[in-house]
């Protein structure tokens, strides 16, 4: 059996669980971090619009600071996020920001004079001050009193996440690639690490840790259609309930974007419409006014996705084979602004759609986008029921949020909540509650535990394909558990999601039957 032992095991290699690394490592203790593909293909590099931080700096900005910040989240959250989070949050993200500038991250700049925006579908011209040339700008986003989402272009994840992953090899964090976690070892209430497997070898590792932290992110990939990554699979939230101990929270709350493309699901930021862009139906018809006078396309995002569906519902979306869908019109801001602040959005419409969004609309819909439930965790980022075991970003639920998110608000608290997460990690591993108190016969358990499941999972035949198992409870979810919700499709969904549960124990790996490299094993397991 291999066993590695370290102070702090980080599962999850995106922003929030880079961020964990760097700090508790800042603070002198040994970090180890297992994802699941190498850090810079983590789900944070898809990230567009940007982060939200209440720096003031941009005429648009003026008056913001972190009172107005708190104020627009616990608005935008439907009055369901924790207060005394979403102070912490406001309160932390100026420097996180600033931070990041200094590690590298190349945040796009005010620059002095006149420049052109787009506002209420009207060209305004904002004239910015001398003595805010070279500050960090931003961009207006939905549900926002100030312009406070800071950007890079519409590349925001992508820096931030190269800039991250630059700062952990400077740091020397171990980072151990091609890794799944597929159990957490635990004792008497206690979280001591997890049995790992690596997809390439197949091989079973035993990784034992004073304190643990999951930052896995989201579970998009429980539906048909969303624009996670493949790897969003809620696997983190799955490791803390199978425990026994560890708890979710808010797991029905999912935010669905209001412009992803058709058919595929890509997103399109929000800086589309933050930047001036338009929503229109079949008709060349710009609705959004008629239901939100004041916000218009930049209201929240789960008002603008509920008003999108309902104009489609009253026969006002545009007919395709993939089903109905509405413009987003671009066209307004030229191509001069495209080509400079969405270049992403362009290589998408460009790629996907056959498209020049200079030119020509975009096809979306509302699509599966964000998770606002995860692992229950105190302020602190630990668990409220399972001590060691520590959960931030996407993973986790600590009521940053509550039932809708502000955009920007997301790829914001990776960072913030990662380096507080990472000061408490570190406060509680510089305590004797932070002594091993495991014995190797206990570890050696959960890895047999976890080898016999595989074996027994790869000798089954005439079982049930996991492909199909999985896609039937996608579709289910898709079609019963999206943005308006009933109680009779709620009862018919678990009703029939409990029927995969039951078949699911009865599943066979086709195909092949190699512990190394084989996706079939990993879907199956």
């Amino acid at each position: 059996m291999k066993v590695i032992y370290t102070d702090c095991l980080v599962i999850g290699g995106g922003l929030a669980g880079l961020r964990v690394a760097t700090g508790v490592k800042e603070r002198g203790h040994d970090v180890v971090v297992l994802t699941l593909v190498p850090p810079k293909r983590s789900h944070s590099a898809a990230a567009q619009g940007g982060m939200q931080a209440s720096l003031a700096n941009s005429k648009m900005g003026q008056g913001d600071n972190e009172d107005v910040h708190f104020s627009d989240t616990i608005k935008g959250s439907d009055w369901g996020a924790d207060q005394e989070v979403a102070r912490m949050f406001t309160h932390c993200a100026p420097k996180a920001i600033r931070e990041l500038a200094a590690w590298g991250v190349p945040w796009s700049r005010v620059r002095r004079g006149d420049r052109e925006s787009v506002i209420n579908a009207k060209k305004v011209t904002i004239n910015e001050d001398d003595n805010a040339h070279g500050l960090i700008t931003a961009r207006d986003f939905g549900g926002t009193k100030k312009w406070r989402t800071c950007y890079t272009s519409d590349g925001t994840g992508h820096s931030m996440l190269y800039a991250m992953d630059n700062k952990a090899h400077q740091d020397d964090i171990e980072i151990h690639e091609r890794e799944e976690a597929i159990s957490l070892i635990h004792e008497k209430g206690r979280c001591y690490g997890a049995v790992s497997r690596n997809l390439m070898t197949g091989e079973l590792v035993a990784y034992v840790s004073k304190a643990t932290t999951i930052a896995t992110g989201g579970y998009g990939r429980i539906y048909s259609v969303s624009t996670n990554a493949i790897i969003c699979q809620g696997m983190g939230q799955a490791l803390a309930l199978e425990s026994g101990i560890a708890t979710l929270g808010n797991m029905e709350a999912i935010q669905f974007h209001p412009t992803a493309i058709v058919p595929v699901g890509i997103l399109t930021t929000e800086g589309c419409r933050g930047d001036g862009g338009l929503l229109l139906d079949k008709d060349g018809y710009r609705f959004m006014p008629d239901y939100e006078p004041e916000k218009k396309e930049l209201a929240s995002r789960d008002v603008v996705s509920r008003r999108m569906t309902e104009h489609m519902r009253k026969g006002k979306g545009v007919k395709s084979k993939y089903g109905d869908h509405l413009w987003l019109d671009i066209t307004i801001l030229g191509r001069e602004h495209i080509e400079k602040n969405l270049r992403e959005v362009k290589e998408i419409c460009e790629n996907f759609l056959g498209i020049d969004p200079a030119v020509d609309w975009i096809p979306v819909r509302p699509t599966q986008h964000y998770s606002m439930g995860g692992i229950r965790t105190k302020y602190t980022g630990e668990s409220q029921t399972l001590n060691g075991l520590y959960s931030c970003g996407e993973a986790a639920c600590w009521d940053m949020h509550g039932f809708n998110r502000l955009g920007g608000n997301s790829v914001s608290e990776t960072v913030v909540a990662g380096m507080l997460v990472a000061e408490y990690i570190s406060d509680y591993l510089e305590t004797s509650d932070s002594d091993l108190e495991i014995h190797s016969a206990k570890v050696e358990c959960f890895v047999k535990y976890e080898q016999d499941k595989l074996d027994k999972l790869l000798s089954q035949e005439n079982g049930e394909d996991a492909y199909v198992l999985r896609r039937r409870m996608e579709e289910i979810m898709m079609d019963k558990v999206g943005i308006f919700r009933n109680g009779k499709d709620l009862k018919d969904a678990v009703d029939e999601l409990e029927e995969l549960l039951k078949r699911s124990k009865n599943i066979e790996v086709f195909r092949s039957k190699s512990r190394a490299a084989n996706p079939a094993l990993v879907n199956a397991y």
